[in-house]
C-alpha cells in the first residue's frame, strides 16, 4: 500500500465511531489505485464490527478488489449477494458480520420489507459516487438506513473528479442526499501524493513519431470541418459559447455537455442544429480513429459514414470534407491507367481554345489511353508507429542481452534481478492489441495485405448482394469486370462521375483478381519474405529512410508528473514525412504521388490489380533481431495487471492519463524496481493535445472542488425527509384539511398512512425514492398487472418516453393495458418525462394531420379508442408524479396487498380471481366470436347481448343476425361461414 493511501484511511478512521453522520466523500485523481484503497479498508474490517455492504460497484471493480485482496493473502474475500438467493439466505448473510457486494435494488427491497438487521450493519461503502443523484436508489437506501441506524458509517468514493463538477453544486447535493458533512479531496498535486509518486520516479522516454503527409492532411481537414460545425452551432445562440472549443470537442464528455444544454429546448430546435450535435460526435471519432487504426480500416469506416450519413450530415458538405475521403483513399490505393500514367479529371473551366490546343498536342496519347484499362495500384500506407514500436522492442532485447553478460568493473549483482523479460504494450482497445500482435508476429506488410484483402472481399460481397436484389449487370457474364479488365474512356471524356464509376469497377475487378489468385501465388506476390522482418520489407511508395535520433533535443514528458530521465525525439521512417521543410501539405502529397508514379521497378501488373514488390536482399534478412516477450493490454478493459505481470518495460502505445497514474503507483509500490516507460506520441497531433488537456481538465476540476468545499453549508440535523423542488402538497396537509375541530373537543385525528404497492422491477427507476420522500409508504412486491397499485380500483402502468416507444413497437403495451382494463376499474397509463429534458412529446415539425402507422400520436389515439376506460396521465417529472399519486389517493381506500399480488395469477384450478370480464362473460367464447367473419369491434357486443351462447348464435336466422350486426352484408358473411359444408376427400 502506498503511503498516501494510509493518510486517506487515517483521515476516515479519525472520526468518532459512535457519532452521528460519521463518514464522508472521498474524491481521488483518476488512476490512483482506488481498488487498492478499498481492499485496504476491507482488510481493516473485523467481524466484531458487523456486516459491511459495498454498493454501486461494476464487475471490473469487483474483480480488481478481489484480486488485490488475493495478492495480500486475505482469506475472507467478499461475496456477492444476488437476486438468485432466497430471502432467508440473504438474511443469514446479513448477520454473518462479513463484507458483501450487493446491488442497490436488492438492498432497498430488503430494507423496505424489514429483512435487513440494520443494527448488525457496521457501515456502507458506495463506489462511483460521481454517478449518484438526489433521487437515486443509493440515496433512498441511506435515508432509510440512517433512520434505523444512526451510528453506522457511510463512505462514498469516486476517482472521476470531472464527473463531480458537472452541473451546479453537484458535489454538495450528493453529500446532502447521503447525509455526509466531510469532503476528502486527494488530487495528484496534493503534497502527500506528489511526494510518494515523485520520490523515485521511473525512467521515461518520450518518443515523438511524425505523421505521414496524408495523415496530416486528414487531421487538418477534420479540424477545419469541426471548427465550421462549432461556428454554425454558435450562431444558434442556444449554447454556452465558452465551452464550444475544438479542445473540448476532443473528449466524449463534450457531447454530453452540449446535449445537456440543449435538452430543455430540444423540441424547438431545427433539424440543422440537431444534426450539428451529431456531426461533432462523428468528427471526434474520426480524429480518434485516425491515430488508432490502420489506413484500410479507416477507409472502411469512412465508406460506412458515406452510406449511413451521406444524405443528412452537414460536415460532408464542408469545403474540407472532400480532402478527408481523398487522402484516406490515397493512403490505401491509387487509380491509374495500365500504362502507368496518372488518371486525372480535367478542369471544366478550361476554355475551348485551350481544349483544342491540348487535343492537337495529345492526339496520339489519347488513342493509347482509349484502348488502355484502369488498374488499382496498391499503396497500403503503414502506421508510422509500427516501425518505431518494433525498433523499441529490438532495443529492449539488446539492452537485456547486454545486461545478461557481465562487464569488467561491475559485479553481477549490479544488474536488475527482478526483470522477468515481459514487455507490456498498452493500447486503447482490444482490436488494436490484436492487430499489433499480428504485426509483431507476421510483419507490417502482411497485416496490411490481410486488411486490404478483407476490404476488397467486402466490396465483392456488397456488389453480389446488390445483384441478388435485382440489379442487372451491364456487361454479360464473363466479360469486363469479372475478367479483371476495366475499359477506360478518353481523358477528355472522363468526368467526376465517370471517374467514380471507373473506380468502383476497378475495385470490383481488383477483388475478382484477389479471389481468383491461388493461395501459393498470393504468398509469392504479397507476403513478406520473412515475417520477422516486416518493418524492413516495404512496398513502393513508402520510402526507405532510416530512423533519426536527435540526442541534443530534449523534451519534457507531456504528463509533467513523471520525472524525465531520458528524453529522445524520433522521426518517422516514412520518406513522405518531411517535417523540416517549409513546403505546404499539398505539395508534399503531390510530390509523393509523382515519386510513386516514376518508380516502376518491382511492380507487377496482374489484370486490374498492381501489387507492389521489392527486390529483397537475402543477406538483409539473414540477421533478424530477436524480440522480447510482449504482452498487449487493452486500456478499455479496466483491468489492473501491473501487479500480476510485474513488467519492467512498459510501452504506452496510446497515451492515457489514468494508465500513467497507475504506472506511477506501481513504481511507488516497487521502489527498487528499475522501470522504464516509453511514450509513443504522434508529433503535432490531436493525440498530444488531448492527453495534455485531460490533465488540465482534472486540475481545474479539483480547483473547483476546493472552492466549493470552502463554501459548502449543510443543515445541523437531517431527519431524512428532504423533499424535492415541488412540495406544494404534503400528505399531512390532505388529512388536516378535512379535520373538524368540533369533533372530540378539538382533538386531532390520527393521520392515515398512505400506502403504495410497487412492483419490484420499478426500483430500477427513481420514482419509489421520490414517493418515499413525499411521505408515502412503499410496499415492494412482484406484480403481474401494472407497476403501481394506488387503491383497490386504481392501477398505474408507468412509461418513460423511450420505454413508451419501445412498448408500442413490440406490442407489449397493448397486452399490459388489456390486463389492467380486465382487473381494475380505473386503469391509468402514466407517461413521465425527464427532469432535465423538455416537456414536449414531439417536435412541432413532426406532428402531422394524417393518421399514420409510424406516428406515436396515432398509436396513442388508437389505444384510447380501443380501451375507452383507459386514462392517460402526463407528468412533468418525478416530483410531479408524486403529487399526482397523492392527489389520486386522497379519497380512495388503501390497496389490499394480498389481493394485488393475486391479480392475474391463476390458482391451482386455473381460475383467476377478480377477473371482471370472466365474471360476466365467457372470455374464451368472446375471443372466438371476435374472430368470426363479419364480426367487428362495433357489433360483437350486440351479438353477445342478443344470444346467450355460440350454439344459439349458430341457429339465429339471417334477419335476426342483420338486426344485431347492423347490416345485411355482415350477417350474410357470418351465415355463409356457419352454413358452409366441411370439404371431404373424394
Amino acid at each position: 500500500m502506498v503511503q498516501f493511501h494510509e493518510h486517506i484511511i487515517s483521515d476516515l478512521l479519525e472520526e468518532e465511531p459512535n457519532s452521528k453522520n460519521n463518514g464522508g466523500l472521498v474524491i481521488l485523481s483518476s488512476g490512483l489505485a482506488l481498488h487498492k484503497l478499498i481492499s485496504s479498508l476491507l482488510t481493516l474490517h473485523s467481524s466484531s464490527q458487523g456486516t459491511l455492504l459495498i454498493l454501486n460497484s461494476n464487475p471490473s471493480q469487483r474483480s480488481s478488489i478481489i484480486q488485490s485482496l488475493e495478492l495480500q493473502n486475505f482469506s475472507n474475500l467478499p461475496l456477492e449477494i444476488t437476486s438468485e438467493l432466497s430471502q432467508n439466505h440473504r438474511h443469514s448473510l446479513y448477520t454473518s458480520s462479513s463484507a458483501f457486494f450487493i446491488t442497490s435494488r436488492i438492498l432497498i427491497v430488503d430494507l423496505l420489507n424489514s429483512k435487513v438487521p440494520t443494527s448488525l450493519i457496521a457501515g456502507i461503502i458506495i463506489l462511483n459516487a460521481h454517478n449518484l443523484t438526489e433521487t437515486c436508489t443509493e440515496s433512498f437506501i441511506v435515508r432509510i438506513f440512517r433512520g434505523l441506524n444512526k451510528v453506522a458509517y457511510v463512505r462514498a468514493f469516486s476517482d472521476k473528479p470531472n464527473g463531480m463538477v458537472s452541473g451546479f453544486g453537484k458535489t454538495q447535493r450528493i453529500m446532502k442526499c447521503l447525509f455526509m458533512r466531510k469532503l476528502h479531496l486527494w488530487p495528484r498535486f496534493q503534497v502527500y501524493v506528489s511526494q510518494d509518486l515523485e520520490k523515485d520516479p521511473p525512467v521515461v522516454i518520450d518518443v515523438r513519431v511524425g505523421m505521414s503527409g496524408y495523415m496530416k492532411g486528414i487531421q487538418k481537414a477534420v479540424i477545419e470541418a469541426m471548427d465550421a460545425c462549432l461556428k454554425e452551432l454558435k450562431k444558434s445562440n442556444k449554447v454556452d459559447v465558452d465551452d464550444l472549443t475544438v479542445e473540448n470537442s476532443l473528449f466524449k464528455s463534450f457531447d454530453e455537455i452540449v446535449r445537456r444544454q440543449l435538452d430543455p429546448i430540444w423540441h424547438v430546435l431545427g433539424k440543422k442544429t440537431k444534426q450539428l450535435v451529431m456531426d461533432l460526435k462523428t468528427l471526434r471519432k474520426l480524429l480518434d480513429y485516425l491515430v488508432r487504426y490502420d489506413a484500410v480500416t479507416y477507409l472502411k469506416y469512412l465508406d460506412t459514414l458515406r452510406v449511413s450519413e451521406g444524405v443528412r450530415s452537414i460536415w460532408i458538405f464542408a469545403d474540407s470534407s472532400h480532402k478527408i475521403f481523398e487522402f484516406a483513399k490515397k493512403r490505401v490505393y491509387r487509380l491509374v491507367q495500365a500504362n502507368g500514367e496518372k488518371l486525372t479529371v480535367p478542369n471544366k473551366s478550361v476554355g475551348n481554345k485551350k481544349k483544342k490546343a491540348k487535343e492537337d498536342n495529345s492526339n496520339e496519347k489519347e488513342e493509347t489511353n482509349t484502348t488502355s484499362g484502369v488498374v488499382i495500384e496498391e499503396v497500403l500506407e503503414e502506421a508510422p508507429k509500427w516501425k518505431v514500436l518494433r525498433e523499441i522492442l529490438e532495443e529492449i532485447e539488446e539492452e537485456r542481452q547486454k545486461q545478461a553478460m557481465p562487464q569488467e568493473g561491475k559485479d553481477i549483482t549490479d544488474y536488475a534481478d527482478d526483470d522477468n523479460g515481459i514487455v507490456l504494450v498498452a493500447c486503447k482497445d482490444e482490436r488494436s492489441c490484436m492487430q499489433l500482435e499480428d504485426f509483431v508476429t507476421k510483419g507490417a506488410r502482411q497485416v496490411m495485405r490481410d486488411e486490404w484483402e478483407k476490404y476488397l472481399r467486402d466490396k465483392t460481397g456488397l456488389h453480389g448482394l446488390q445483384a441478388r436484389q435485382g440489379k442487372k449487370p451491364r456487361n454479360p457474364k464473363g466479360v469486363g469486370i469479372l475478367d479483371g479488365k476495366v475499359p477506360v474512356m478518353s481523358r477528355e471524356n472522363v468526368g467526376a462521375s465517370s471517374v467514380s464509376k471507373l473506380e468502383h469497377d476497378a475495385l470490383l475487378a481488383a477483388a475478382s483478381c484477389i479471389k481468383n489468385l491461388s493461395k501459393d501465388e498470393t504468398v509469392a506476390i504479397g507476403d513478406d519474405p520473412q515475417p520477422q522482418g516486416g518493418s524492413k520489407g516495404r512496398g513502393k511508395g513508402k520510402g526507405k529512410g532510416k530512423s533519426k535520433e536527435s540526442q541534443g533535443n530534449t523534451k519534457v514528458s507531456p504528463s509533467k508528473e513523471i520525472s524525465t530521465r531520458i528524453t529522445r525525439k524520433r522521426k518517422s521512417t516514412m520518406s513522405n514525412v518531411d517535417n523540416e521543410s517549409g513546403r505546404s501539405e499539398s505539395n508534399t502529397v503531390d510530390s509523393e504521388v509523382s515519386r510513386e508514379e516514376t518508380e516502376k521497378s518491382g511492380t507487377v501488373n496482374k489484370g486490374a490489380l498492381r501489387i507492389h514488390e521489392e527486390e529483397v536482399n537475402a543477406a538483409e534478412f539473414a540477421h533478424v533481431k530477436p524480440l522480447p516477450i510482449v504482452h498487449f493490454f487493452a486500456l478499455d478493459s479496466d483491468q489492473h495487471i501491473l501487479d500480476i505481470l510485474k513488467p519492467t518495460r512498459i510501452i504506452v502505445y496510446h497515451p492515457d492519463m489514468t494508465f500513467v497514474r497507475e504506472v506511477e503507483v506501481y513504481k511507488a509500490e516497487n521502489p527498487l524496481m528499475k522501470l522504464k516507460i516509453y511514450f509513443l506520441f504522434y508529433e503535432d497531433s490531436t493525440e498530444v493535445q488531448k492527453f495534455e488537456a485531460s490533465i488540465r481538465r482534472e486540475n481545474s476540476a479539483f480547483e473547483s472542488l476546493i472552492r466549493q468545499k470552502s463554501l459548502m453549508m449543510f443543515p445541523l440535523d437531517q431527519d431524512g425527509h428532504c423533499v424535492g423542488p415541488t412540495t406544494s402538497i404534503e400528505p399531512q396537509g390532505l388529512t388536516s384539511q378535512n379535520s373538524l375541530t368540533r369533533k372530540a373537543g378539538g382533538r386531532k385525528e390520527a393521520e392515515k398512512v398512505m400506502q403504495v404497492i410497487v412492483d419490484m422491477r420499478e426500483f430500477m427507476s427513481s420514482l419509489p425514492n421520490v414517493l418515499h420522500q413525499k411521505g408515502l409508504q412503499i410496499i415492494p412486491v412482484t406484480l403481474d398487472v401494472g407497476d403501481y397499485v394506488l387503491s383497490p380500483l386504481i392501477c398505474v402502468e408507468r412509461k418513460s418516453i423511450s420505454d413508451l416507444f419501445q412498448s408500442f413497437a413490440s406490442g407489449r403495451l397493448y397486452t399490459q393495458v388489456e390486463t389492467m382494463v380486465r382487473y381494475y376499474r380505473m386503469p391509468v397509463l402514466l407517461i413521465e418525462f425527464s427532469q432535465d429534458k423538455s416537456f414536449s412529446f414531439q417536435s412541432a415539425s413532426d406532428i402531422g394531420d394524417d393518421v399514420t402507422p409510424t406516428s406515436i400520436i396515432s398509436k396513442l389515439s388508437l389505444l384510447v379508442m380501443h380501451f375507452p376506460r383507459l386514462r392517460l396521465v402526463w407528468s412533468r417529472n418525478l416530483y410531479a408524479t408524486a403529487e399526482i399519486f397523492a392527489s389520486l389517493k386522497s379519497n380512495q381506500d388503501e390497496p389490499d396487498l394480498e389481493k394485488a399480488m393475486r391479480v392475474g395469477v391463476p390458482s391451482e384450478e386455473g381460475i383467476i380471481a377478480d377477473d371482471v370480464r370472466a365474471e360476466t362473460y365467457n372470455t374464451s367464447a368472446v375471443e372466438f366470436l371476435r374472430r368470426l367473419p363479419g364480426v367487428t369491434d362495433s357489433n360483437y357486443r350486440a351479438l353477445i347481448d342478443g344470444c346467450k351462447s355460440l350454439a344459439e348464435l349458430a341457429l339465429l336466422p339471417i334477419d335476426k343476425l342483420a338486426e344485431l350486426m347492423g347490416g345485411q352484408k355482415a350477417a350474410r358473411t357470418l351465415r355463409d361461414f356457419l352454413d358452409a359444408k366441411f370439404p371431404t376427400m373424394p
